[in-house]
């Protein structure tokens, strides 16, 4: 029987800090298994996905083709099983052309050929620029649109506003407001308390954060009464990443591409002291509203083309939310991380008693009940996770 994508994907709390798109899926069939086992470092999505053939998405790194995948579906408001017969089920045909997978190839080519041709190869036409969440795109203005709230959608780049602080002034500020120099004496921590989910599915999983400074995090989610789901993993060593997820597309799999950097990112301010030296080019950019809240806005460039922007409180300068973007094709595959519920934690340091995950195909939430500090760490935590 066909589950809605998004539905089991809530429903399952399989969620996933960094890949996204069609990544947890439920269990391939029988015969696509062996396949999806086979590793897929030094592989093109072209070469390992066989039916994947558009110029550009066919050359990307396997988990940066996954991240495409979620950019196409949000953006015209889709699920899996609209392009690919039986997603979500046991019966999933990932090869077959579908009339849509058809079209989606024509769009995907149009798209890269529209940035060559009139903006020198600069992303400025993506498949949200025309569809906004629908598969026929609008073409007339809703016109009590324009007498109302203004467009309240956001550029991911963050251009220079001359108004505000300068970026390391910010960041100097966040650093000392959630213990300074103090974040020296912290060579790791563990973080342990729940995994809610997202609208009361799949909740009730023991949530688990281990973090080795400099760079060094595991993020572990299992379910100790319903051990057939099984443990959910996502681990950056210092130098390479590895994802396990049971029940997904690719259940066990390294982080190769843009992707790495984003999990690079999230172990380098695992330990807040460290923030300015995870990025360069610092900017400050006009402020933005949260609720009914201002916030500065920070942000920086990683080496491979990655962005993420920073909101920080300027009554406080306690860090409110993260969105880093790495770039696609089709478009940046974006994740956002909130951080509320700020208290001292220990060692004189405060981190957040509340984490809001959210990525293109779902979101969850992680509250913490304890933070311990430098902890012996269970062996081999920060090994690539093995397949259940």
């Amino acid at each position: 029987m066909k589950v809605s994508w998004k539905v089991s994907l809530v429903a399952g709390a399989l969620a996933s800090l960094w890949i996204v798109g069609f990544v947890l899926a439920a269990r391939p069939s029988a015969q696509e298994q062996p396949r999806m086992r086979e590793s897929i470092v030094g592989k093109k999505a072209g070469v390992y996905f066989k039916n994947v053939s558009t110029s550009t998405l066919k050359e990307l790194s396997v988990d940066d083709f996954i991240g495409a995948m979620g950019v196409m579906t949000d953006a015209l408001g889709l699920d899996c099983a609209d392009c690919h017969p039986n997603a979500g089920s046991d019966q999933v045909d990932w090869v077959f052309d579908t009339a849509r997978k058809k079209t989606a190839r024509r769009m995907v080519e149009m798209v890269g050929n529209l940035n060559k041709e009139f903006f020198g190869g600069a992303q400025r036409v993506t498949c949200w620029t025309c569809h906004h969440g629908r598969v026929i795109p609008a073409t007339s203005i809703a016109l009590n649109a324009v007498y109302e709230a203004p467009n309240s959608e956001l550029d991911d780049f963050v251009p220079r506003d001359p108004e505000q602080p300068a970026a390391t002034e910010i960041l100097d500020k966040f650093v000392a407001a959630v213990g300074g120099q103090r974040w020296s004496g912290v060579r790791n921590y563990i973080a342990s308390g729940s995994s809610i989910g997202f609208g009361g599915f799949g909740g009730d999983g023991q949530f688990e954060i281990f973090a080795n400074a400099p760079a060094q995090r595991t993020v572990r989610i299992q379910f100790p009464q319903h051990p057939d789901r099984g443990i959910s993993t996502w681990v950056y060593n210092g130098t390479n990443g590895w994802i396990n997820t049971p029940r997904a597309l690719l259940e066990n799999y390294d982080l190769i591409g843009g992707e790495l950097e984003g999990a690079k990112l999230e172990a380098q301010i695992a330990f807040f002291g460290n923030i300015k030296g995870s990025l360069t080019n610092w900017r400050t950019g006009f402020r933005r509203v949260i609720g009914d809240s201002e916030y500065y806005t920070v942000q920086g460039n990683g080496p491979k083309g990655e962005l993420a922007t920073f909101y920080i409180d300027p009554k406080t300068y306690l860090l409110k939310r993260l969105v880093r973007y790495e770039p696609s094709p089709v478009g940046n595959v974006s994740v956002q991380i909130d951080y509320d519920d700020w208290k001292d934690a220990g060692q004189g340091v405060k981190l957040p008693f509340e984490y809001n995950f959210y990525w293109l195909d779902g979101r969850y939430t992680a509250k913490i009940k304890e933070y311990k500090f430098n902890t012996t760490m269970p062996a081999g935590v920060f090994d690539r996770p093995k397949n259940q």
